[in-house]
């Protein structure tokens, strides 16, 4: 759809009971945008849902922690035999990370 400006508008008529209803079905209780989604078939743009700030703060550690990893087993400063048993150590970290995005969904 174009940005064009919305100039247009429609009134129904709704029992309190349909007004209720549709309140109660519309999500973030946004009638127009959500009533025009369903009308015209178009998908509004989802906003991201908050995350909890401890959360982000945690998983971004983890992020540069496997990063400072990677980059250590890239240099070569260890053996191979240590080099396996980060990367198996790592895999099972994706794993564990698989999961709880999996459950999060």
């Amino acid at each position: 759809m174009t940005d064009a400006k919305r100039t247009k508008s429609i009134k129904i008529r709704v029992t309190d009971e349909e007004l209720s209803e549709l309140r109660e079905r519309c999500p973030a209780g946004e009638l127009a945008p959500w009533l025009r989604e369903l009308g015209l078939g178009q998908k509004r743009p989802r906003r991201a849902e908050r995350v909890d700030p401890a959360l982000l703060r945690q998983l971004a550690g983890v992020g540069n922690l496997l990063n400072q990893i990677a980059r250590r087993i890239n240099s070569g400063q260890w053996s191979y035999g240590d080099r396996v048993e980060i990367l198996a150590a790592l895999w099972h970290i994706e794993k564990r990370l698989q999961d709880i995005n999996i459950n999060a969904g």
